[in-house]
């Protein structure tokens, strides 16, 4: 005759999981986030075209920075490092609007260094001023990899927009009143003085007995 066990059998923990999938893609998304900022920032200040402009029968050469060929990309990871950290501050809808000002602030960034990376407005204005000539061009016009890397980084910021979006309303606040689980803190009761009269009648009115020891 078999016997019927009556221990339970452990089941996993559906709250611990999920917190365990808050945290990792709210890691993800700062990891990209500033990672990805900071490639485009770096990158904004590298070489992006080189070429040559006439002058005097000889050539000069000519480079600009990403900075020179397009200021989009730069703004656009300033205002999504602040989209990051705002994310933290607000809650529901305001959460959700900063989730989707950071995805786009990485999409803009990604088509403007796109954009730029074929770009020579900014070489084109440089040999105009050095040969003083407005209809003058570059010549030999070469593009590095620059452009490119910021695109990556931007697709990081893209990345950590879309993490927001998914995940974003599982994530912690800010905010000093709550513990990680957004259950209010316990305030601590003031301690009373059994010398002052008015101690003792503020703890009656609290509903605390003053004569209990700490």
């Amino acid at each position: 005759m078999g016997y019927v066990s009556a221990v339970p059998v452990p089941q996993p923990r559906a709250g611990s999981a999920s917190a365990t999938g808050s945290r990792r893609s709210l890691a993800a998304a700062l990891f990209l986030g500033a990672v990805g900022a900071t490639v485009v920032l770096l990158a904004a200040g590298q070489v992006w075209a080189e070429g040559r402009a006439a002058v005097g029968g000889g050539t000069l050469p000519l480079d600009a920075q990403g900075s020179d060929v397009t200021g989009v990309p730069t703004a656009l990871a300033i205002v999504g490092l602040a989209a990051l950290v705002a994310v933290f501050a607000v809650r529901s809808a305001g959460r959700l609007l900063v989730a989707v000002l950071l995805a786009l602030s990485g999409a803009g960034a990604a088509l403007a260094a796109f954009l730029g990376a074929s770009d020579s407005a900014a070489l084109d204005e440089q040999a105009a001023k050095t040969t003083g000539d407005a209809a003058a061009t570059v010549e030999a016009l070469t593009h590095t990899a620059w452009p490119y890397v910021t695109v990556a980084g931007s697709l990081l910021i893209l990345l950590a927009g879309l993490l927001a979006l998914r995940y974003g309303k599982q994530w912690p606040t800010m905010s000093g009143r709550y513990e990680r689980d957004g259950t209010p803190r316990p305030r601590k009761a003031p301690a009373v003085d059994p010398d002052r009269p008015e101690d003792l009648w503020k703890a009656l009115d609290r509903g605390e007995d003053p004569t209990r020891e700490a």
